[in-house]
């Protein structure tokens, strides 16, 4: 039962649907990597996330983190896991060779994760802040904490920490009250308390690089009083640093990582960045860290299909409607369309949500690395605008999506024994860190959307519809979805002009629109490769995922409509 990558559906995205190879090569930094490259490399990491690191999954939920005198100590098998990990390579995979990296397309990293995450959400936390926390200290750190910390984040020797939240300061980032003192020599001593910090304290690596929100002694209050630092566990001198892991969290789920809380005793740590512009450093890791949750949801998503899939294939119940089998014998449930609607529906989002994640992958790197300042700018809408959409969609669709492949098993997915139930409960927090999905879609419509009077959604909207060409499209067609979300975004920003609060009543709603015009984007690119036509086996893989699109879930365009319109008034 252990989570096996599915590298041919992976590589026909991208290579098939995206044509990401030739993407890539229009820019100067991957002109030799080639097809055959960027399927060696996932295919190698398949075979990795397979064979190392699906394994551990189950134990590391029943063992769990064990937390004893300040020590936190992973469950079997997750440090030797962990240190052939990074010893192989894979955390370096897009960072620059100049930091000790391999110089890959994002990309692969992003897939990287996403089968990573289905595997072993619990280990893969540990490394899941690798990239944004060496983004971050590449752009905002000084040029002699880079030489001390860099390269170490980037391969990976070190893992990091992102300690925002404290016990009186959740998602408003305003109210952080740990304190930032400043030493003649030009470091800090930080002190005060902060919670729910994934893999704050463990035994993976020697060391540990926090990443602290604090404010200095003279700052203003509010976000804009903030401060980023750099607080590590062991300092250059190997003196074990103030920084006490009080205790980690009984939860839910995800039990293989580490929730900490942790406190600051005048520890050391030195400025990353410009004083009181913290945020902006932080943001570069939590903008790198939603994406990377959006890609979690879709990798949960993919191992409780997967788990359905093949329940669904062996168990026998009852006669399906419309069958002809005898009264003594019984058919799989997967000739149930109760079951197979279930299945098809979540094979619909995960499909198209690849699409979308992968193209906000090759995106990145278009921001970072293509010549043409037009088309950065393009590639930095897209990213800013579908970023917020994915992180929320799909990781809702993660938990509620497993929660329907255990309705496969009946009641014994209720039961431990399959494991299914272990994916609900750990997909339930992607809903909630990395900023709440109500905060993305407030993120969207308020921050990004009305902030710019709708123009910048209004352009990428209308980007989709060079992908309705030459296509056979229901009369609720994509082209019809994006004049009424255009339509209605401009309602939106004449209204919200005059009632503040209308925008926070439906953001949710119209993020959800945006949402299913995206997914419809995304299935139209699959249709257009013609899976179907392409030698496969079996064409109903993608023909049943793209009806169940239709019946079970565009529909749902139609009631947010409707739910902004009667707000509306």
């Amino acid at each position: 039962m252990n989570h096996q990558p599915t590298l041919s559906d992976i590589h026909f995205i991208l290579h098939e649907v995206l044509r990401a190879p030739a993407s890539l090569q229009s820019l100067p930094n991957f002109a030799e990597v080639d097809a055959d490259l960027m399927r060696q490399v996932l295919d190698e990491a398949g075979k990795f996330v397979g064979e190392v690191v699906a394994p551990l999954n189950r134990s590391g939920d029943e063992v769990g983190c064990q937390f004893s005198q300040g020590q936190v100590t992973t469950p079997p098998g997750f440090k030797e896991a962990y240190q052939a990990f990074w010893q192989a390579g894979w955390p370096a995979l897009a960072c620059a060779p100049e930091d000790g990296g391999q110089g890959l397309p994002t990309v692969l990293e992003a897939v990287l994760y996403e089968m990573l995450s289905a595997a072993n959400h619990g280990w893969t936390m540990a490394p899941g802040l690798l990239h944004g926390a060496y983004e971050c200290i590449k752009h905002h750190a000084s040029d002699e904490l880079k030489a001390r910390y860099l390269e170490k984040i980037a391969s990976g020797e070190w893992l990091a920490t992102m300690c925002l939240t404290e016990p009186h300061a959740g998602s408003d980032l305003g109210l952080v009250s740990t304190r930032a003192v400043p030493q003649p020599d030009g470091s800090y001593q930080l002190s005060g308390t902060k919670i729910f910090i994934s893999g704050g304290e463990h035994d993976l690596s020697e060391n540990i690089v926090h990443l602290v929100l604090a404010r200095l002694p003279d700052a203003s209050p509010g976000p804009k009083g903030l401060s980023l630092f750099l607080v590590p566990k062991f300092l250059p001198d190997g003196t074990r640093s103030a920084v006490h892991c009080e205790r980690i969290e009984e939860k839910m789920g995800l039990h293989g990582s580490a929730t900490c809380v942790l406190r600051f005793d005048a520890a050391t740590g030195w400025i990353v960045g410009v004083p009181g512009r913290g945020l902006n450093a932080m943001f570069v890791m939590m903008n790198a860290a939603r994406l990377h949750v959006a890609l979690q949801g879709m990798g949960l998503l993919e191992a409780a299909w997967q788990k359905a899939q093949a329940y669904a294939q062996e168990r026998r119940q009852m006669r399906a409607p419309g069958r002809r089998t005898s009264a003594a014998q019984a058919d799989l449930i997967i000739e149930h369309p109760a079951m197979r609607r279930i299945l098809d529906t979540q094979r619909a989002w995960i499909d198209g949500g690849r699409v979308l994640a992968y193209t906000t992958a090759l995106e990145l790197d278009m921001v970072k690395h293509h010549p043409d300042a037009q088309r950065r700018a393009t590639a930095e809408r897209w990213c800013s605008l579908v970023t917020p959409v994915l992180k929320a969609a799909w990781t809702e669709q993660a938990f509620k999506g497993s929660s329907e492949c255990l309705q496969v098993f009946g009641g014994h997915g209720y039961v431990r024994e399959w494991g299914i139930e272990q994916i609900v409960r750990d997909s339930r927090v992607s809903m909630i860190y990395e900023g709440t999905n109500e905060i993305q879609a407030i993120d969207l419509l308020v921050r990004k959307v009305l902030a710019d009077g709708g123009a910048g959604i209004t352009s990428l909207l209308a980007s989709l519809l060079s992908s309705e060409k030459n296509s056979n499209q229901p009369s609720d067609s994509l082209g019809s979805k994006v004049k009424t979300l255009t339509e209605l975004t401009q309602q939106l920003v004449a209204t919200s002009a005059a009632d503040p609060t209308l925008a926070y009543w439906v953001a949710d709603d119209y993020l959800r629109a945006v949402a299913l015009t995206l997914l419809q984007w995304a299935w139209l690119r699959i249709q257009q490769a013609r899976p179907d036509e392409a030698g496969t086996a079996d064409a109903a893989r993608w023909l049943n995922p793209a009806a169940a699109l239709q019946h079970w879930i565009l529909p749902e365009f139609a009631m947010r409509l409707s739910i902004i319109q009667a707000r509306l008034g």
